[in-house]
């Protein structure tokens, strides 16, 4: 009986992580239009595409089909938030994908910011695969900020490094910024619990998994930060009034499963312009 009942429980939980793992493969993809909350001068829409999280050592997706899902959508910009790999040896197989992005060939560019897991490598590593990130076409940001003329408005890129990691600096990253339209990247999303003095009209970040495992709660990730116990753990959310968006990832970490969460790919379509002035409203 006790053999019985043994084999009984590895055939259901052999089931359940075969089925844990097929959903590795079902892959989300999610479009946001961000509507600004008050009218622009001679406004222009831009969309980003948006990945974070790609955990080569357990990324279920291919570089092909990656891009069967995107080829068919006008991107003006690509941003990554973080966590592409944790082991050198993986550092070859980000190639295929950066080779994607550049088959895509986003109007403004790639950009990236780095997580927690990028930076286990050792310092020779990280380099490594900092510099393969540049020869192909990704700029990366480490608390710093550029700024595109698109349209005639000016869109600030903000870089703001991984916050879990305490490398976070928003002094840094905000120097001599100009007057624009601020899009901030980086890993950890519970960075915008200190940004009330620092503006930003969207901000984008991954970090959570969309907790990967969420059975029957994703209680794991208590440990991650403030925003878990205030239940954002994925999708748009708003906080001193300013607007971001959590990515639930395209990889996984530990294992290669994923309960009641799924990878995501999100298209962002946002609003850039000056806002009209009181007057210009009423005339």
């Amino acid at each position: 009986m006790k053999i019985f009942i043994v084999l009984i429980t590895i055939l259901v939980v052999f089931y359940f992580l075969r089925k844990a793992n097929k959903n590795t493969y079902n892959v989300k993809v999610n479009k946001m239009v961000l509507n600004p909350n008050q009218q622009y001068v001679n406004p222009a829409q831009i969309n980003v595409l948006h990945l974070s999280d790609l955990h080569l050592e357990n990324l279920s997706i291919t570089p092909d089909e990656l891009y069967r899902k995107v080829k068919n959508e006008n991107i003006d910009l690509i941003a990554l938030t973080g966590d592409f790999l944790d082991r050198k040896r993986s550092i070859p197989k980000l190639v295929p994908y950066l080779e994607v992005f550049s088959k895509i060939a986003p109007t403004h560019g790639t950009y990236a910011v780095f997580g927690n897991h990028d930076y286990k490598l050792r310092k020779k590593n990280f380099e490594k695969l900092k510099q393969l990130l540049e020869e192909n076409g990704v700029k990366t940001f480490q608390n710093d900020h550029m700024s595109l003329m698109i349209h005639g408005h000016r869109l600030n890129l903000i870089g703001i490094d991984d916050f879990s990691t305490e490398r976070s600096n928003l002094v840094a990253s905000y120097e001599s910024l100009m007057s624009g339209y601020n899009l901030v990247l980086t890993h950890d999303p519970n960075l915008v619990l200190h940004m009330k003095d620092y503006h930003f009209d969207y901000l984008l970040s991954g970090h959570f998994h969309g907790g990967q495992i969420c059975y029957p709660k994703p209680y794991h990730l208590v440990k991650m930060g403030k925003l878990v116990r205030m239940k954002m753990i994925k999708g748009f959310h708003i906080h001193d009034g300013k607007p971001f968006y959590i990515n639930e990832g395209l990889g996984q970490t530990g294992v290669n499963i994923r309960v009641r969460s799924n990878p995501e790919i999100t298209l962002h379509t946002l609003t850039l312009g000056e806002q009209t002035t009181a007057e210009q409203q009423a005339m």
